[in-house]
């Protein structure tokens, strides 16, 4: 793609912007752990609210949504429940406010909060940093097939050939993004992606209006099967593109989107049982769950949280929108060419290429990238927490000092790039990725990670044994499936598997060892105050402390937590809705988040407390 100078000079502006925070924030970073890692707990929940929601907006993950909105329309609004996106609403009803409370530094270092210091209770840390460990890997390959394919297809150099010259955009942009992050710790993150949230905000919207403009909905209607611009569907997907792109049926086959012979209701089940369980289970232990641990209380972790869904929605979709609905009107025959071999994340790169102004493409290309880098950086802060607060300082070397700490999370974070960069390398697609972070590894996260949470009698032993079991689940089966070994299994049909042989190691594990002892079980309960299988502990506890008062509020979250799953979606497709021109629908929309809205406030904001 040939940039006009105007753009080239926005990219190279905003990088050097990025460096240049790094530097700036260094040395206020370099304080200790809690500077490096959790920017002082000090910063406002708004503000942690939108680098969480830029961390996000990742442009791996808008090349995948652009897809799937272009193969599944309106219903692709569904699809990202696979994550599953409504972990938000449970993090923002309850257990944001949970984890706060921990007032600790990692997500494994609140392992000790729950089970003590004890050999159950190390052996869990360990299956923690294990688990972060992976996930980071997994993540940083998910990024470096993002923003190869991306950054190849736009920018006018060429290394070689086309996967030659994607490794090389890849490998220098996450080396980029290293340099900030590794310099500037937590505070650099948050910093630039506030920026970078500007930025993309502005572009989304930009690219929103263009579509409105060159689009209009008889041409979307042409060009789409029946059902295309419907949000609700039937056991059956229905989605027939025979007529128009035939391709498109092998890539749906492909997608694993449906279950039982065709059945794309059982996967949304499916979807909804996985993605409760995960919501249940907590954060997973990275950039997420960082921000909640960097807020100044508890109530504002949960106000940060909700705000994450209100800051990323509307502007991110409004670009998702805008570059299906014009990939559809003329990207249409390029993929007729393809015949076969069509590769639907090239939408996003061919939508830009063509339609897009000079200035507003550099803005949108910095935007882009940022989203990649904000994602990236996020993700790389997220890992040397775990190594040097919990391996490092922990049981290497307990009296290092700020200075040492600080030289290691540089070390550990470099490490960790590269490790990323290697397993990009061997992955082969984005959707690849995305399933297996979605369905296999977090099949090996859930059982554990709902257990500690609401059930008593768990130990430190059962969620080691859980956890380690879970995670080789996740590594081995895919391997066994793509070799032969077992027969053909995909990624949402793993999950319960994977889950399955999680839950059982929990269970025995846990039953066949001494609970906790009672100091812990009721420090923890009176500290945290969860909701759930707690009663022998609440009994001991009012012994102790008449005056305690046991959590209430299973119901009232319960019942929050559902309107505010309706509330994300329909903050989701108020701007699909917006730019397909379907001006009954955004009302409908429009109503349903002020109905919803107006509930939340009034049963949860008004009833915050720390």
């Amino acid at each position: 793609m040939d940039l006009h100078i105007v753009d080239v000079l926005i990219i190279v502006a905003y990088i050097a912007a990025t460096i240049f925070i790094g530097l700036y924030i260094r040395k206020r970073a370099a304080k200790n752990l809690n500077s490096y890692f959790l920017g002082d707990k000090n910063m406002p929940w708004y503000i942690l609210g939108v680098s969480n929601a830029s961390g996000m907006f990742d442009i791996t993950g808008t090349m995948w949504l652009v897809y799937i909105m272009f193969v599944y329309g309106v219903k692709s609004a569904f699809l990202p429940w696979v994550w599953p996106i409504f972990n938000q609403i449970f993090l923002m009803m309850f257990l944001s406010a949970w984890l706060r409370r921990s007032n600790v530094l990692t997500g494994a270092e609140w392992i000790t909060t729950r089970f003590g210091k004890n050999i159950g209770s190390t052996l869990s840390h360990i299956s923690v940093v294990v688990f972060a460990l992976v996930s980071v890997i997994g993540f940083l390959a998910y990024d470096f097939q993002g923003i190869g394919k991306f950054a190849a297809t736009i920018l006018p150099w060429s290394f070689g050939g086309e996967q030659a010259t994607a490794n090389i955009y890849a490998i220098i942009f996450m080396g980029v993004t290293s340099f900030y992050v590794i310099a500037g710790g937590m505070f650099s993150v948050v910093f630039t992606e506030v920026l970078q949230f500007i930025i993309m905000t502005i572009a989304s919207i930009a690219v929103g209006i263009i579509a409105m403009m060159k689009v209009s909905p008889q041409m979307v209607a042409r060009l789409v099967p029946e059902g295309w611009g419907n949000l609700f569907f039937g056991w059956q997907l229905k989605m027939d593109w025979s007529n128009l792109v035939p391709s498109v049926m092998d890539k749906i086959a492909a997608d694993d989107y449906t279950l039982f012979g065709g059945m794309f209701g059982a996967f949304f089940m499916m979807m909804m049982f996985k993605g409760i369980l995960i919501s249940m289970a907590g954060p997973a232990p990275n950039y997420d769950m960082q921000r909640i641990l960097a807020t100044k209380s508890p109530k504002d972790a949960g106000k940060m949280s909700g705000f994450v869904s209100v800051a990323l929605f509307f502007p991110r979709y409004m670009m998702i929108a805008g570059l299906t609905v014009l990939a559809i009107a003329f990207f249409t025959p390029e993929l007729l060419k393809m015949g076969s071999h069509v590769d639907f994340e090239q939408i996003l790169p061919f939508a830009i290429k063509n339609f897009i102004p000079v200035g507003l493409t550099g803005i949108l290309l910095a935007g882009l990238l940022s989203a990649f880098m904000s994602t990236f950086a996020a993700t790389v802060n997220a890992a040397p927490a775990y190594v040097v607060n919990d391996i490092y300082k922990r049981y290497i070397k307990p009296d290092a000092s700020n200075k040492q700490l600080i030289r290691m999370s540089y070390i550990i974070s470099l490490v960790f790039v590269i490790l990323g960069i290697v397993f990009g390398f061997m992955s082969e697609s984005i959707n690849q990725v995305t399933l297996w972070i979605t369905s296999a590894l977090w099949g090996g996260y859930a059982a554990p990670n709902v257990l500690k949470w609401y059930w008593w009698r768990f130990n430190g032993h059962g969620y080691f044994w859980g956890m380690m079991s879970g995670i080789l689940g996740a590594i081995i089966l895919p391997a066994a499936n793509r070799f032969g070994v077992i027969p053909p299994v995909n990624a949402m049909e793993s999950f319960p598997i994977i889950f399955g042989i999680s839950f059982f190691g929990s269970i025995i594990a846990t039953l066949l060892s001494k609970p906790e002892e009672d100091s812990v079980l009721i420090g923890f309960y009176s500290r945290v105050r969860p909701w759930g299988f707690w009663k022998p502990i609440h009994d001991k506890t009012m012994a102790i402390n008449p005056d305690f008062r046991a959590n209430k509020d299973f119901k009232r979250d319960m019942i929050n937590v559902v309107v505010g799953i309706v509330w994300q979606t329909a903050l989701l497709v108020l701007p699909v809705f917006l730019v397909l021109k379907n001006y009954s629908s955004f009302a409908i929309a429009a109503v349903v988040v002020l109905l919803t809205s107006l509930f939340i406030k009034l049963n949860w904001w008004d009833k915050l407390k720390d």
